[in-house]
């Protein structure tokens, strides 16, 4: 990742002992089954390293209003590695006190921000709707310090949803930095694929100008979604299998049939990065 980067964000004294509490308060927007597509396919691509740890512990990183979120992460990481714990972490305390008659064997939560205040290194760290609120210029920074934090083999995953969570795009970071961008949507909502453009995380929202690469992806997806427009009579899941084959001539597409058959796309993170930016060198 960048090496000159602003320092870490909004930092303030922890009631008592302990680290600083770094971050600012979010909205706090939140909704059942908003993050179903993000935990689907964290599940799927992480659930084996889940499996693989003595003790995983994954971390549900400024969870909002509402505890919904952690305790499906919960559910659905369970049913891939049944050994896995979640830690939910908000910076309102009051939110942390409204969360807290919901912990359950395997689930509780914590008062915190981009300082992780768990003492195990996570395997996981889910950060959804975080950072849209922060400036570009500091993701960097969040990106470093929450990957600093993850145990070896582990992962981060960030980004953005609509607010029912039929769209989502999100970038996979391990311990050096960023991997992938997957695109996800309930594929009958779309009208085309740059529709997606909006839930781009902060990393890439200000970058989708021509000249710069997830614009030309988002062109050029949208063109084979044109081109694969007589395999919308088989469907729309058809007619995405279809352009995100033909995307693959041009673009490092790095998942599965059986993802993107789920509505995804994943793309090697180096063909998106923008120029300068976050995760750049």
């Amino acid at each position: 990742m960048a090496s000159r980067t602003p320092p870490l964000p909004h930092a303030r004294p922890r009631p008592g002992k302990g680290a600083p509490v770094v971050g600012t308060v979010t909205r706090g927007t939140t909704n059942p089954n908003r993050l179903r597509r993000m935990d689907r396919w964290i599940a799927a691509v992480h659930g084996a390293a889940l499996r693989r740890a003595d003790d995983p512990v994954a971390v549900d990183l400024g969870y909002g209003a509402a505890p919904w979120t952690a305790v499906e992460l919960l559910v659905r990481l369970r049913a891939a590695a049944p050994r896995t714990r979640v830690v939910g972490i908000e910076i309102e305390p009051a939110r942390v006190a409204a969360a807290r008659p919901y912990e359950r064997e395997g689930l509780v939560f914590r008062h915190g921000g981009f300082e992780v205040p768990v003492p195990e290194r996570p395997l996981l760290i889910r950060a959804a709707n975080v950072l849209r609120q922060y400036d570009e210029g500091e993701v960097a920074a969040v990106w470093r310090q929450l990957c600093a934090r993850l145990a070896p083999g582990g992962l981060l995953v960030e980004g953005t949803c609509d607010e029912i969570g039929r769209r989502h795009v999100w970038v996979a970071l391990g311990p050096e930095g960023p991997r992938t961008v997957t695109f996800a949507a309930r594929l009958g909502s779309l009208d085309r694929p740059s529709d997606l453009a909006e839930r781009l995380p902060k990393a890439l929202i200000h970058r989708n100008v021509p000249g710069e690469p997830v614009h030309a992806f988002l062109r050029d997806f949208d063109r084979a979604w044109a081109a694969a427009a007589p395999y919308a009579a088989y469907g729309a899941r058809q007619r995405w299998l279809r352009a995100v084959r033909d995307l693959t001539a041009d673009w490092p597409v790095t998942d599965s049939p059986a993802r993107r058959r789920q509505g995804e796309v994943t793309v090697a993170w180096g063909a998106l990065a923008p120029r300068g930016g976050p995760g750049t060198h």
